[in-house]
C-alpha cells in the first residue's frame, strides 16, 4: 500500500513493522513490489491460514476482507480494522492505534 509505505519512517519511529499479506502468490507480490516501491514485505496467504486464523477469511468469495492488525510484542492482536470494498487504511489513524498501546 502507497499510503503505508509513505508513512513508513513512522511506523518505524514508533517501533513498529509493517507486513503486507494477502491470498496472492508470491510472484504477484514481487511484481506489485517491486511497481509501487515498496520497502516492506509482502507475505502470501495463498491456503488461506493466516485470514482465517485472523477471522477474515470471505468463505463465499473465497478470499480474504481487506484489514489491518496491529499486535503488541506478545503476538496478541491490539487493534483491528476491516475495510469495505475500495476502502484503505488510515495511515495517521494506524499511527495513533499503535501510539495507544502500551509498551
Amino acid at each position: 500500500m502507497p499510503a503505508l509505505e509513505a508513512r513508513i519512517a513512522d511506523f518505524r519511529s514508533a517501533n513498529a513493522v509493517v507486513l503486507g499479506i494477502s491470498a496472492d502468490s508470491l510472484f504477484s507480490h514481487e511484481a506489485w513490489a517491486k511497481h509501487q516501491g515498496l520497502s516492506y514485505p509482502l507475505l502470501s496467504d495463498i491456503h488461506h491460514q493466516v485470514s482465517e486464523a485472523y477471522g477474515v477469511h470471505n468463505p463465499e468469495r473465497n478470499c480474504p476482507r481487506r484489514a489491518t492488525f496491529i499486535l503488541d510484542r506478545e503476538g496478541r492482536v491490539q487493534f483491528k480494522e476491516l475495510y469495505g470494498p475500495g476502502q484503505l487504511p488510515n495511515p495517521d489513524r494506524l499511527l495513533e492505534a499503535l501510539r495507544a498501546i502500551p509498551s
